[in-house]
């Protein structure tokens, strides 16, 4: 072969158009599929729209819900009329069964910011329970180590109040794994109390708490300039020294605990006769010797059902069957009445954290500083002191 003859090369076939008149009717390969590279986007900008509306909706609602709240309380009035009725358990009863729920430590500070105080929202409940008719009975659910004395005293006039002048409602207690200090003392008012054998209830007395930190002062070279107008304007501050503390600090503060104390044994007195008078002869009366133990001391349920200050051993369900009982009703619904969420409410649901912009938060590395604010009387358990 001559080298400059180039080299058999393979033959490609030429296919002919569709429509040309010797296309081949036998069967074509399958077209290839088009893909749509920014379906995936349409979608995704999809979901971003209606959650960012159901968003602005959620708002619009709590936004609209808050300003009916602000334009009610601008009226003079609580709000009762702004709680919702959640269902708790339907038994298929026009009748009802209220559920108040006070758990936590009772204060008188707001649950959120611009909301209602746990004060404002019992208050709230006793007032819508009592325009309801079909409200038959209350109950209230404590779980609480108590908390702040002046709270804790409002709440009880609220109740005790409410069973004056509601003698065909009866308000039965029913306390779960602690009902201690002041958390006792919102339950003495009531008809009936229901304890479980293993609740931690009683703790009655008064405490004041606080730190002297003037030692850690003088360590870092922090010196207090304090200019004020009497000699015990700075009583009780944490920023003197032990030798610049008077006597008569000290002796103003106990006879102040005295009084909240004396307070204190006279509601758990008051309360105990007057739910033996409406229990007619059942129930349990005080011990001669209760004030033995009203020394802040934490009681069971059962040695608290032996001094008189509880009337029953049993859990919310014992606590349910007393309730209908002493209202006379066999069959009811339980119900609460509750605050619909606001603002705050959203977003923290949605991921606001509640420290403000610019706040500075400073580590003493004391791991037993008070979550409690400081300079008040607490009705509290002595556990959760800190």
């Amino acid at each position: 072969m001559d080298e400059s003859t180039p080299p058999n090369l393979p033959t490609i076939p030429v296919v002919p158009p569709p429509n040309s008149p010797t296309h081949s009717h036998s069967p074509s390969p399958a077209a290839p599929i088009r893909r749509r590279p920014y379906a995936w986007l349409w979608i995704t900008l999809g979901l971003v729209v209606l959650v960012g509306g159901g968003t602005i909706v959620a708002v619009a609602i709590a936004l609209g819900q808050g300003l009916k709240g602000v334009r009610s309380a601008s009226r003079g009035g609580h709000g009762a009329d702004q709680l919702a009725e959640v269902v708790i358990e339907d038994n298929g009863a026009e009748d009802k069964v209220a559920v108040i729920s006070v758990e936590g430590v009772i204060t008188g500070q707001p649950t959120e910011p611009g909301g209602r105080t746990l004060v404002d929202l019992v208050r709230d409940q006793l007032d819508r329970i009592q325009g309801d008719t079909a409200v038959k009975a209350v109950i209230l659910k404590v779980d609480s180590p108590g908390g702040e004395v002046l709270a804790s005293d409002e709440i009880y006039r609220l109740l005790w109040e409410f069973v004056e002048d509601n003698a065909e409602k009866p308000v039965v207690v029913s306390m779960g794994s602690l009902a201690a200090s002041g958390g006792y003392y919102v339950s003495a008012p009531c008809q009936w109390i229901v304890a479980n054998e293993l609740t931690m209830t009683g703790s009655i007395g008064v405490i004041f708490h606080g730190y002297n930190y003037r030692g850690l002062m003088d360590k870092v070279g922090v010196r207090p300039e304090i200019t004020k107008s009497g000699k015990l304007k700075d009583m009780m501050s944490g920023e003197k020294r032990p030798d610049e503390e008077l006597p008569e600090e000290h002796q103003i503060m106990q006879s102040m605990i005295d009084e909240s104390f004396a307070r204190f044994k006279q509601v758990v007195r008051d309360g105990r006769e007057r739910a033996a008078k409406l229990n007619e002869g059942e129930g349990r009366k005080l011990a001669d010797d209760w004030e033995n133990i009203a020394d802040g001391r934490i009681l069971s349920g059962r040695s608290a059902l032996e001094k008189g200050l509880v009337d029953e051993l049993g859990n919310f369900d014992v606590a349910v069957q007393r309730a209908m009982g002493l209202a006379g009703v066999e069959k009811a619904n339980l119900v609460s009445f509750e605050a619909p969420p606001g603002l705050s409410s959203l977003f923290r649901m949605l991921g606001e954290t509640k420290a403000s912009p610019g706040t500075v938060k400073v580590d003493l590395g004391i791991p037993f500083a008070s979550r409690l604010p400081q300079g008040r009387l607490y009705f509290l358990s002595p556990m959760h002191e800190h």
